[in-house]
């Protein structure tokens, strides 16, 4: 006889190759067809919902992997709250405005912008940006991610836009909103402010100069020492092209100064901690010490500025300390936040003399105006060598703001912006009172926001841009007096909500002014528009606003906000300041961040070092699932690596459990649960002894999910299909599964066992291997419908036996 025709070999049409690239197509036009996520949020509907408030990507490109990361995570957590039974719908959202898009938009149109009215470019912008919205939708919906993709929220959108203003509005209400004169972040090839959150920090290499600041009187009153002294306070900076544009001298109050003779007989002033390296450097030798200076005795008397007839004033700041240069600071305060505040204690103007462009104005005169500042030191330097007051030149790399977006050094300049203040109506303090009300995850997530919000100046929310929003605000057109007000804002709103924000560029500003508007310093009745735009991130910030309080299945605040780690000093940060500036609370109940996608070396990725990862490559040649594996067996924490050889390592487990799936369902051909299922009292003391290690399984990815440690999962997962049953479980069950009659207890014990295995095996691992799970369910007997209808696994503590586990194990 042929002895293969006695055994039970197993049998089943769920095939043994993925051909994920293939497959993953047909279960998405299949979830699409059966509506399955309406399915879902409609079968949960009466529990308690979980809502996960979406951050908006730009609409400027295809995604990366970073996008993946993102979305990914926040597909799992959805699908996974979901099988818990709670409604938990997911609304996509794209930024849409700004200078990302408007950039892309100028290198296209080229010289026909010129022609182009500010209504025309603003319709291509928008153009653009929905092109790319439609491109990054499709990609996110092949990853498998589950959402409202046909509803999404977009920023530019005409209600959105509306919201915005109504937003800024209410902090024109609370007093909040003021134009002021203060240094900002300037970006010159962009032609823009920048907030906080633009700015990339990068190594630098500037120049380093100690100069001399003559006193224009005799210090014999100071000290007796000093009488008839040619005497000079010496300022250390890295930024020579801002020595124009110094107006003082700041010092340290509480510090001890000095004041050192040189050979030659001139005199300078010096903290005495530091004197002696800066002497050093300066190749000073034979100097000595007159005398002991107390720089209180110094505060508002004049020093000359070194290339300019005008006094540079000694100042008292906290500011200042001995960590580097001299213990007397260069004060510009139209270049520097501190500087502008120390000046404005003592009513210095915030003066910089540079144009948009980051060039120096006609105020400075020759040879200098007319040059683009960062590439003047060479000249300041020359200036200040001729003139006799450059005591030292050095070079020195340090770290240094650029601009997120042309990654060009950007400098500090004061121009007129439109500010919201951070302490006037107690913004700062109730912002750090809600951050300590609010989960982050990992921890240290706390203390960072809770440092940048505590450090940040007034936040800059103008733009001098034209894609974006308008600030709804007026310039009397005699005076220029400003006028900004809720009513103003809330008028716009109602335009905007049928026109969208272009009307604030098609329309009179008599119908946005509120009845009888006049000018409140010279009663004038005719103003002008104001033309800047508003900072992208109050669009986005307002999104609780515009999208979670608006929805009918949303809330506010959100059980979660998910990003990236920079976003704790963007979105994150924009979203905090927007919701407690006119509501008081934190828009977010928890925040979990994750971090950048890196090399397998741990390099970042860019072209330029050619390690890029597309994740469109990746899908064509591995599927989707295999990017969902990636990033949950990853610890999102730290900085995830990829490359060939991880995903080939990931290829190989993911094997291993498709496989060990595949086992499973084969040997449950001729099983009917209804007829065939053995009584736990009589299963086999190996097959208790399985449901013993599935029940722990279920119990530690229950908490895994809980606390979001997908990898834990991952690493679980592979070594349950791995070690548990492959090695070990399986192996022992193939004499009896194959060779036992059909029908006999101790095969239909086995199969009692690997039913419950294979159905909460699958149901597990569904939030993370989305598609493999749904392919998967169609072949377990006795279920039906989809996977993701299906509820996680709950621990069933009467097939858990501690006694049973330990003699196995021994075993």
């Amino acid at each position: 006889m042929d002895y293969k025709d006695t055994l039970n070999l197993p049998k089943t049409d769920f095939p043994m190759r993925g051909n994920l690239p293939k497959r993953e197509p047909e279960i998405l036009a299949q979830w699409e067809e059966d509506k399955l996520y309406e399915q879902i949020l409609e079968q949960n509907k009466d529990n308690t919902p979980f809502i996960l408030h979406d951050g908006p990507p730009y609409a400027n490109g295809n995604i990366h992997l970073g996008h993946a990361i993102n979305k990914v995570l926040k597909d799992i957590i959805i699908r996974m709250r979901s099988m818990e039974g709670r409604p938990s719908p997911y609304v996509p959202g794209w930024d849409c405005h700004g200078l990302p898009i408007e950039h892309q938009v100028d290198k296209e149109l080229g010289k026909k912008k010129r022609d182009m009215s500010t209504a025309e470019f603003r319709s291509y912008c928008r153009e653009y940006a929905q092109k790319y919205v439609d491109i990054q939708r499709d990609e996110f919906k092949r990853l498998g991610i589950m959402g409202q993709w046909e509803d999404p929220y977009l920023t530019m959108t005409f209600g959105y836009e509306a919201q915005i203003v109504r937003e800024l509005g209410r902090f024109m209400d609370a007093g909040s909103v003021y134009l002021g004169l203060k240094p900002v972040y300037w970006c010159s090839r962009c032609r823009t402010a920048l907030a906080e959150a633009e700015v990339e920090y990068a190594d630098k290499t500037s120049s380093s100069i100690y100069v001399k600041f003559p006193f224009a009187d005799d210090l014999g009153k100071v000290a007796p020492q000093l009488a008839g002294k040619k005497v000079s306070v010496v300022i250390w900076t890295t930024t020579p092209w801002t020595i124009p544009a110094n107006l003082a001298v700041a010092l340290g109050p509480d510090f001890e100064y000095g004041a050192y003779e040189l050979a030659s007989g001139e005199v300078l002033i010096l903290a005495s901690r530091l004197a002696p390296v800066v002497l050093e450097e300066a190749g000073e030798e034979g100097y000595k010490e007159l005398c002991k200076i107390d720089p209180k005795a110094l505060e508002n008397l004049e020093a000359r500025h070194p290339m300019y007839e005008r006094a540079s004033r000694i100042l008292l700041g906290d500011h200042v300390t001995l960590e580097a240069g001299t213990g007397c600071v260069h004060t510009a305060p139209g270049h520097g936040q501190e500087d502008y505040e120390i000046g404005l204690k003592y009513g210095i103007e915030a003066y910089a003399p540079v144009d948009a462009a980051g060039r120096f104005t006609e105020e400075v005169d020759e040879p200098l105006a007319g040059l683009k500042v960062l590439d003047a030191n060479p000249q300041v330097i020359e200036l200040l060598e001729a003139s006799g007051h450059l005591l030292a030149q050095g070079k020195l790399t340090h770290s240094y703001p650029h601009c997120w977006r042309c990654k060009r050094p950007v400098i500090f300049r004061s121009t007129p912006q439109w500010f919201i203040s951070m302490d006037k109506t107690g913004l700062r303090k109730k912002a750090l009172e809600e951050i300590d009300k609010v989960e982050w995850i990992p921890g240290w997530g706390r203390e960072r926001i809770k440092g940048m919000i505590a450090q940040r100046p007034d936040w800059c929310i103008s733009r001098q841009r034209r894609w974006g929003v308008p600030i709804i605000a007026a310039h009397c057109a005699k005076c220029n007096e400003v006028y900004a007000s809720k009513e103003m804002a809330d008028n716009a709103a109602d335009y905007f909500e049928t026109e969208g924000a272009d009307a604030w560029y098609e329309r009179p500003i008599e119908d946005f002014l509120p009845k009888g508007t006049s000018c409140a310093k010279c009663s004038a009745t005719e103003f002008e528009k104001e033309t800047d735009i508003l900072d992208v991130w109050f669009d986005s910030g307002i999104s609780h606003a515009a999208v979670a309080e608006n929805r009918p299945n949303l809330t506010s605040p959100a059980d979660l906000y998910l990003e990236g780690s920079d976003q704790h000093r963007g979105w994150f940060h924009s979203s905090l300041l927007t919701s407690v500036g006119t509501r008081g609370v934190a828009p977010y109940r928890s925040v979990l961040t994750h971090g950048f996608v890196v090399d397998g070396k741990g390099k970042k990725m860019s072209k330029s070092f050619g390690n890029v990862i597309a994740p469109e490559k990746v899908i064509k040649r591995r599927g989707a699932e295999l990017l969902r594996l990636w990033v949950a067996s990853e610890d999102y924490r730290d900085d995830i690596r990829v490359s060939e050889e991880i995903l080939k390592q990931l290829e190989d487990a993911y094997r291993r459990i498709r496989n060990t799936s595949r086992f499973m369902l084969g040997n449950l051909s001729d099983f009917e649960p209804s007829e065939h299922t053995v009584e736990y009292s009589e299963l086999w003391e190996i097959d208790r002894f399985a449901l013993d290690l599935l029940n722990r399984l279920v119990d530690e990815c229950r908490r895994a999910y809980d606390a979001y440690e997908f990898h834990g999962i991952f690493h679980k997962l592979h070594n349950f299909c791995a070690v548990d049953l492959s090695a070990f479980y399986l192996d022992i069950l193939k004499d009896r599964l194959y060779t036992f009659p059909a029908g006999s207890q101790g095969r239909r014990s086995a199969q009692t066992v690997l039913l419950q295995i294979i159905d909460k095996l699958t149901r597990l691992m569904a939030p993370v291997l989305c598609f493999t799970a749904e392919d998967i369910w169609k072949f377990i007997p006795a279920t039906e419908g989809s996977v993701h209808l299906a509820r996680l696994p709950e621990v069933d503590s009467a097939l858990q036996d501690d006694e049973l586990a330990e003699r196995w194990q021994k075993l």
